[in-house]
């Protein structure tokens, strides 16, 4: 489970989060919708321990080990290998060292990337990265992700395939927060659907039975009212 509570934050006079609460049970997905600048990539980083919040309070059941994250940067090392990558950040979560290459191997299949194991990051191309960032996220089984624009790069066959793992993690009981600009791909996988403007929540709910269109229309009606 994901708590957040009363998350203030600003850079200077610039507020990134004012007054943010919501919380997720096992199973539930938020896609986050704002503009760019309305702090949805400094809420991704509270709620990973990444920014502590000026204000409130932000928990996530198992602590910081719980997380998955997957961020602009992919925080991969260059001059290793995709598996040399993997290894290193399981040896940091404690995965048990007997289960590191197993759980690598398994990763990098569901991901179709066994045959780049092998290779430096630094010779992978962006979309590519993307996707060996995805598994260093997936390595020490998560029960929280939190993915911030995670389709970026990734071409249409590859966003195809990640969406169906991220609805597997859902049907799996992970909770899933997800910060895009593509409404079809956010609504998709939501369980529950929140807009973000100037740091605030101006809107939370569960998506019921709402598609992409409706969420769009109710979107443009929050970033243009007031």
């Amino acid at each position: 489970m994901l708590w957040a509570e009363g998350l203030r934050h600003a850079f200077g006079r610039v507020v990134a989060l004012d007054d943010v609460s919501f919380s997720l049970t096992p199973g539930q997905t938020l896609a986050i919708f704002g503009p760019n600048g309305a702090g949805k990539t400094t809420l991704l980083k509270v709620l990973a321990g990444l920014i502590r919040p000026q204000g409130g309070t932000a928990r996530v059941d198992g602590g910081r080990r719980a997380i998955g994250w997957i961020g602009h940067q992919s925080h991969l090392y260059g001059h290793l290998t995709v598996l040399e990558n993997l290894l290193f950040w399981a040896s940091l979560y404690g995965v048990p060292a007997a289960r590191r290459r197993p759980r690598a191997g398994e990763v990098l299949a569901r991901l179709a990337m066994t045959d780049r194991s092998d290779q430096p990051v630094w010779s992978l191309s962006r979309g590519l990265v993307q996707r060996a960032a995805i598994a260093k996220a997936l390595m020490h089984d998560p029960g929280v992700l939190l993915l911030d624009e995670p389709f970026t790069g990734l071409d249409l066959a590859a966003a195809a395939e990640f969406r169906a793992l991220l609805a597997e993690l859902r049907g799996a009981g992970r909770v899933l927060v997800l910060a895009t600009h593509n409404v079809d791909e956010g609504v998709e996988l939501s369980t529950h659907v929140a807009f973000q403007r100037r740091g605030r929540f101006v809107h939370f709910a569960p998506r019921g039975g709402r598609g992409a269109a409706e969420i769009a229309e109710a979107y443009r009606r929050a970033m243009t009212d007031g």
